[in-house]
């Protein structure tokens, strides 16, 4: 076997170094983290409390440099949260603004970056902009949804909703129809309106200038819609226009990623640039891959969640296609984004299920997740393993059945997992925080959570992880992933065992720095070096 390396497409014009390249980002959903008055929901004073675990500055910490906050906003919570019917105050099952006050100065101490939800494309039939809208043709906020009349007794056109059913819902006191990319109960904003944008724009102003950090963008790709409401062409129309991503998500052409959505975010972002040193990070699903880099140009998104990568079934071809491809879209000077799981989608440790090969699965996920050139995002309770979670029929909240991913945290083997003191429990049913918990796992140096301490800790004092080029390798089987980190006078090798049994590697001789198997200790090591089963390792070349 011959050993190369295959040269990725790298960057043609530098990337000046933001914090968010450096930062190793951790997804929270409030209502799920830690309830701090014993309601049985979690809230942001529950967040504060336990900043210590996510970065005390210590390595006994988790060691991660920022926060996204699932939406914090009052709201019907038909949607649980992305249906907001107040977009510049705090859900009271949250606290308040001065609970959300007392985060960000907190956090700031602690060196943790605060990011909250922007959910910019619809809002809650509660808000009281779309009270007035519906309340007659001639109110001025009318035109700040998309409202169209019937064609004959049906809607205005053939478009869909993300959630299924029509896109659109008849309104009989002013008889016409409103559009809603989701639940009927969340109606689509008009961005053709200038006035919509502007509102936005003094939304974003009012939490940045209260300390936040930047936004996760949800839904960017659905901000602007044909303005002729055109039928969405069928399925066999080659030329035209629904389709399926990689990862099989419908999209429609007309009432999703147009192109004026790019004009949207450019106005976004001139709202950040005036703040300084703020982000933006796009929830987007383009029509067709390539288009991701659009949304990428230097004058729109920071970043934008991948998610071919993400939807990739555990496999070691199936990833390395993902990640060249991104790297490929980011040669222009655009930044890579990694994540696994979210509040959307099962927990990726559940959907790589494999009998006894499923914490090491676990392991070399986190592992090609904290090596891979770019910016990485945990999903709370990600680094101790917690599964997916069957919720009985009884106890089920969300109406697209995803509340099994976002239930609460499992701090100890304490009642509920120590996440609430309430009599009557938590808002969703715990799960199985006997075998799965922070407090076992901290004092567990072979377990998953010291393995994310570690692989955290070694990628913020190793610039080549952070910094250096992604070049593939191949000295590896088929069922294995490998590749070299190269930079900042430094050459690393990360290779990751995707197979339930040993490969042998056809890789040179160097220093192992990590593996995922906890009895593997850094040694120097020869040439050839043999994989153990679900066995990922970082090994230092030397000098580039």
């Amino acid at each position: 076997m011959i050993i190369s390396a295959q040269t990725a497409p790298q960057s043609r014009h530098p990337i000046p170094r933001r914090w968010w390249h450096d930062a190793v980002f951790y997804q929270i959903y409030p209502r799920s983290f830690r309830d701090s008055n014993g309601d049985g929901i979690g809230d942001l004073d529950g967040v504060t409390t336990m900043l210590d675990y996510l970065n005390d500055g210590t390595a006994d910490s988790l060691g991660i440099d920022a926060i996204w906050l699932c939406p914090i906003h009052p709201s019907p919570h038909r949607d649980w949260g992305y249906d907001i019917s107040d977009y510049c105050a705090i859900d009271p099952d949250l606290g308040d603004l001065k609970s959300f006050d007392r985060l960000i100065a907190e956090a700031h101490r602690r060196h943790i970056r605060v990011i909250l939800d922007l959910v910019p494309n619809h809002t809650s039939d509660r808000h009281p902009w779309f009270r007035r809208s519906r309340g007659s043709r001639r109110n001025s906020k009318r035109r700040w949804y998309i409202w169209a009349p019937g064609k004959g007794n049906g809607p205005p056109n053939n478009w869909v909703s993300a959630f299924a059913g029509p896109a659109w819902t008849y309104d009989p006191f002013t008889d016409e129809w409103y559009m809603h990319s989701f639940l009927p109960e969340q109606p689509d904003l008009n961005y053709r309106r200038a006035e919509v944008a502007e509102a936005m724009h003094g939304v974003m102003r009012f939490w940045l200038e209260r300390g936040a950090d930047g936004f996760r963008v949800d839904a960017v790709s659905r901000l602007s819609k044909d303005a002729e409401l055109r039928d969405n062409p069928a399925a066999s129309d080659r030329a035209g226009a629904s389709r399926s991503d990689a990862g099989g998500v419908r999209v429609n052409f007309y009432c999703h990623d147009q192109p004026e959505v790019h004009q949207l975010l450019r106005g976004f972002r001139r709202v950040l640039n005036g703040y300084g040193d703020r982000m933006m990070v796009g929830e987007v699903w383009p029509r067709e891959q390539p288009l991701l880099a659009q949304y990428l140009r230097p004058d729109e998104l920071n970043l934008a969640f991948n998610f071919r990568f993400f939807k990739s079934p555990y496999s070691a071809g199936a990833f390395g296609a993902a990640v060249r491809d991104n790297d490929e879209l980011c040669a222009a000077g655009a930044w890579p984004t990694w994540t696994l799981s979210n509040h959307d989608f099962m927990r990726h440790i559940s959907r790589y299920e494999s009998d006894n090969a499923t914490e090491g699965r676990a392991r070399v996920a986190a592992m090609m997740l904290m090596t891979l050139r770019g910016t990485p995002f945990i999903y709370y309770g990600e680094e101790i393993g917690m599964r997916q979670v069957d919720i009985p029929p009884a106890r089920r909240r969300d109406p697209m059945g995803r509340d099994g991913c976002r239930t609460p945290m499992q701090w100890s083997s304490a009642l509920q997992g120590g996440f609430t003191a309430s009599p009557a429990g938590p808002w969703l049913p715990c799960g199985d925080y006997l075998r799965t918990n922070v407090a076992a796992q901290a004092r567990d140096g072979r377990s998953l959570l010291a393995l994310y301490r570690r692989l955290i800790r070694l990628r913020r004092e190793t610039p080549t992880l952070r910094e250096g080029v992604y070049r593939s390798f191949d000295g590896i089987p088929q069922d294995c992933l490998a590749f070299y980190r190269e930079g900042a006078g430094r050459r690393l090798l990360v290779m990751l065992n995707f197979a339930h049994e040993p490969r042998q590697t056809e890789s040179p001789a160097g220093t192992l720095l990590l593996s995922t198997e906890p009895d593997r200790l850094p040694q120097s090591l020869d040439a050839r070096l043999v994989l153990g089963a679900d066995e990922g390792v970082v090994i230092d070349l030397g000098a580039a």
